[in-house]
């Protein structure tokens, strides 16, 4: 099979079509939406191989607590009525890692984490693919220190023992704050470890530091005395990646496409109606809703889409970082395994 390309190489007049249909879908456009205002993409999208159109029969969603539209479709139901004839399947996980391992052995379909896990991923030869993002949240990841600590700023991680999951979006916020600060990665003492179990060495003080996102952010931030050191503000886009099998992808662009749908209503449901949105989120995770409300007052709210080239650009500065720092084995291209959102 041939590398997957961001803008499909057709002739001329088919590939602007393409293109701007990848464009209105990357800027949030509903594919619904935005297939009403090419009619040709439309022409293009019914003269695929009916196989193409048909929902996927299994659709198993990885997700995590901090996955805020997924919680919402899982608890509503949502895809369960969306998709009648296809079994959905809802499978939890601490952190992004573990799920797209989970992705790419072929035990899930569909799944969102952070902009580290993926680059790990794609530079271990792991078979996924980015479908969708979600806009930035930089201020809903921090690096953090209980309040007597008397680390006051980057500079003062020299030496310190600082907790992240590895391969995580706290992995490049960290060393984005390393490369700041003017420290090298080698003048820390990073300890890899999940959130639950950072968070139980953290309150006993065997770490200075603790790097995390919401909704585990949060619910320190309002239960324990921190301070924070810095959020990823500055540091990181800190974006959210939607990321699908290859079956999905080459077999079931519509049912991505429908998934789109229900992540952007689930989205827009935060924005309206966010007392709902709060409980769904709270019943789910047994957070309280105050937690739920801090965390949701990070995320930034908009459409969910294809990734656009600035997004592409982001992902692509990640996993070079990475290389730089041999954290990864090879330098890899992000654009090797972006979805067009387009049949392959």
């Amino acid at each position: 099979m041939k590398p997957i390309r961001f803008l499909s190489p057709m002739h001329n007049s088919m590939s602007q079509r393409r293109r701007l249909l990848g464009a209105a879908l990357g800027a949030g456009v509903g594919a619904t939406s935005a297939l009403s205002l090419f009619p040709l993409a439309v022409s293009y999208a019914q003269s695929t191989p009916a196989s193409l159109n048909s929902d996927a029969k299994l659709i198993r969603i990885g997700y995590q607590k901090s996955a805020v539209n997924l919680v919402i479709l899982k608890q509503q139901g949502a895809l369960e009525k969306r998709f009648p004839d296809s079994k959905i399947s809802w499978i939890e996980f601490p952190a992004g890692p573990q799920l797209l391992e989970a992705l790419s052995v072929g035990s899930l379909e569909f799944g969102l984490t952070g902009d580290s896990p993926p680059v790990f991923a794609q530079a271990a030869g792991k078979d996924l693919f980015y479908v969708g993002t979600e806009p930035p949240k930089p201020e809903s990841s921090a690096i953090i220190v209980l309040k007597d600590s008397p680390i006051r700023s980057l500079s003062d991680l020299k030496g310190k023992k600082i907790a992240l999951q590895k391969g995580s979006s706290a992995h490049f916020l960290l060393v984005q704050a390393v490369k700041k600060s003017g420290l090298k990665w080698n003048d820390i003492q990073p300890i890899y470890l999940t959130p639950a179990d950072a968070r139980a060495a953290f309150e006993r003080k065997s770490l200075d530091a603790w790097v995390i996102w919401d909704p585990f952010y949060a619910a320190i931030e309002l239960t324990v005395p921190v301070r924070v050191v810095s959020t990823g503000a500055g540091l990181t886009n800190n974006n959210s990646l939607y990321l699908a099998s290859r079956n999905l992808v080459e077999n079931h662009p519509t049912t991505i496409r429908a998934l789109f749908e229900e992540l952007t209503q689930a989205d827009q449901l935060v924005q309206k109606n966010r007392e709902q949105a709060v409980r769904l989120i709270s019943s789910f995770s047994g957070l309280s809703p105050e937690v739920i409300g801090l965390f949701l007052k990070r995320r930034q709210i908009s459409p969910v889409g294809l990734l656009d080239p600035q997004t592409i650009a982001d992902q692509q500065a990640v996993a070079d970082a990475f290389f730089e720092l041999q954290l990864i084995p090879k330098k890899i291209n992000v654009a090797d395994i972006v979805w067009s959102g387009h049949p392959i």
